[in-house]
């Protein structure tokens, strides 16, 4: 089988595509892609129509305007896709505001190809979806012994840390916070990754979309830990927005602020990618939520503690 020519739309599709060993065949990205590091020299073929520098109120504001005037978020690169002659595009279906959608791809598809390149559109709700993804991905790709490889070591790594955890009892409850302003909370994969690290998920439900919360009901609430993940975002670039989160009315109060259980994760590399590096993200959370049992390496690099 001659090696196929692939661009990928989606961040976790691309992490799909190197860890199934098919790097050499990447030919273009979209803007989000950054990992592996080399990806960043592949032809970028997506762009947002919006300033992803702005805040986070501001982001959510002009999104809602694109939104509500019917003009896609994201704008592919007919002139990248027409040098390219890819053999296959690799989208979602999943979020119109997460990332190019499926619509957009076939509609430059039908214009620059003649559709007659290949689409994989990707809807990932849960962690049996990831796993799900990367075997569809492999299969369309022709590499499906490399995945089944694959699943087994990430399911392994799931596993060690159920098997250690199957004597705790104690399981602190944990919110996620995904957007700042207006407050987000995860969903998706997220609460059960969540279950999986020894927590107990509050405001979401399993493979329900990520939701707006009022503060209030974060309130209610009262989780023992915050972990501050927000999308598209670094560490770095989440400690400078943090401040809208202190200035709401009983942030103080919080027993996760009080007890210095606040946690800023990196929530652009890797919560919100639904790809292979969620394996990771499971380990993580298992170190912040259950630190007595799990040391896996990432505070520093991938999380840190947040306190005033």
């Amino acid at each position: 089988m001659s090696a196929k020519k692939i661009i990928s739309l989606l961040p976790s599709a691309t992490e799909i595509v190197c860890a199934l060993g098919l790097e050499d065949q990447l030919a273009g990205r979209s803007h989000e892609c950054d990992y592996p590091e080399f990806v960043k020299q592949l032809p970028v073929c997506s762009y947002p129509r919006f300033d992803t520098d702005l805040s986070s109120t501001d982001i959510d504001r002009t999104v809602k305007e694109l939104t509500m005037s019917a003009i896609s978020l994201y704008r592919i690169d007919e002139e990248q896709i027409r040098n390219i002659q890819p053999d296959v595009i690799i989208t979602q279906d999943q979020c119109k505001v997460c990332a190019v959608n499926i619509d957009d791809v076939q509609q430059v598809l039908k214009d620059v190809t003649g559709n007659d390149t290949e689409v994989i559109s990707l809807h990932p709700s849960s962690p049996d979806d990831i796993l799900k993804d990367i075997l569809q991905v492999a299969s369309r790709l022709g590499v499906s012994a490399r995945a089944e490889v694959l699943v087994e070591s990430l399911n392994e790594r799931i596993d060690i840390i159920k098997h250690k955890l199957r004597f705790v009892e104690d399981r602190p409850s944990v919110a996620c916070i995904e957007w700042l302003s207006p407050l987000m909370i995860s969903g998706n994969w997220m609460p059960e990754i969540i279950e999986v690290a020894g927590g107990k998920p509050v405001l979401a439900q399993k493979g329900g979309h990520s939701s707006y919360v009022e503060f209030e009901a974060l309130k209610d609430v009262d989780p023992d830990i915050l972990i501050i993940a927000v999308c598209g975002f670094t560490i770095e670039r989440t400690i400078k927005e943090i401040g809208v989160l202190l200035e709401y009315d009983g942030w103080n109060d919080l027993s996760a602020v009080k007890n210095n259980q606040v946690y800023i994760a990196d929530g652009n590399r890797y919560f919100n990618r639904p790809g292979p590096g969620i394996i990771d993200t499971a380990e993580m959370l298992a170190e912040i939520i259950q630190p007595k049992q799990f040391i896996f390496g990432f505070e520093g690099s991938a999380w840190v503690k947040f306190g005033i």
